[in-house]
């Protein structure tokens, strides 16, 4: 088994799916946490305050993940358009994060049982 910190989230627009092998002290099996919803707005006045909003929503929604991956070494970063570039982008771009190994994939939706047996596939684990 690998002592590396190792991570997979699943994720579109609106929700994300993370399996991990690490807690905050050590690395040992993996497992799913609870899913991520990213909070989704409708009907705003205006363009201006729907993006606003909108990024609002991302940048929670983005934190959300960070406390979840929080000592990953590895993240395999998979899922449907392009949110999960745009997350890619935002660890990047963050100095707790900048180090981080990242990995793009693209997957549809699945179970988080198919899921897990995913990260597991591509960690060899």
């Amino acid at each position: 088994m690998s002592e590396k910190k190792l991570a997979g989230i699943w994720m579109d627009s609106e929700n994300a799916t993370v399996v991990k092998n690490h807690d905050i002290e050590s690395a040992y099996k993996f497992f799913v946490c609870n899913p991520v919803k990213r909070d989704v707005q409708h009907g705003n006045s205006s363009e201006k305050n729907a993006n606003n909003v909108e990024q609002t929503n991302t940048t929670k929604f983005f934190k959300e993940l960070e406390n979840l991956i929080t000592n990953t070494e590895e993240l395999y970063l998979t899922g449907t358009g392009t949110i999960q570039e745009q997350f890619k982008n935002h660890l990047a771009e963050t100095a707790q994060f900048k180090n981080l190994k990242v990995k793009l994939g693209t997957d549809q939706k699945m179970s988080d049982e198919q899921f897990l047996e995913e990260v597991k596939k591509h960690y060899n684990a």
